[in-house]
């Protein structure tokens, strides 16, 4: 991803606490299931050292999204990773269907190399 010499801070927890990261940050009600937050607000992290940003995980809506869809809990959750990272490194989804589409297509990358470690 280009990023070797990158700090990343990973926090997984509860509905409660990312509804309200949720609510505090992003202005939105009710639990989501990853938030990003970059080290730089609106940029995509540079490549170089340092901190790349945040990223939370809620455990719960994971495990829900697991057994909606019959996926591993543990594939889940690194998806959800993955997804968090990509929104740190400027990928948007939200910004139209052709970039949803090469985010998703990152995702599958970024899992793939996941699982080989």
């Amino acid at each position: 991803m280009g990023c070797h010499d990158r700090e990343l801070s990973v926090l997984l927890t509860d509905d409660r606490r990312i509804a309200e990261l949720n609510e505090r940050y992003r202005g939105k009600k009710g639990p989501t299931n990853v938030l990003s937050f970059s080290m730089q607000e609106g940029e995509p992290a540079p490549s170089g050292q340092g901190m790349l940003g945040d990223v939370v995980v809620s455990v719960e809506t994971a495990l829900e999204e697991s057994k909606k869809t019959a996926e591993p809990y543990g594939r889940t959750v690194d998806r959800l990773l993955a997804h968090g990272i990509l929104h740190l490194l400027g990928y948007d989804h939200e910004r139209s269907a052709q970039e949803a589409r090469r985010m998703r297509r990152e995702e599958k990358k970024v899992i793939a190399w996941m699982e080989e470690e």
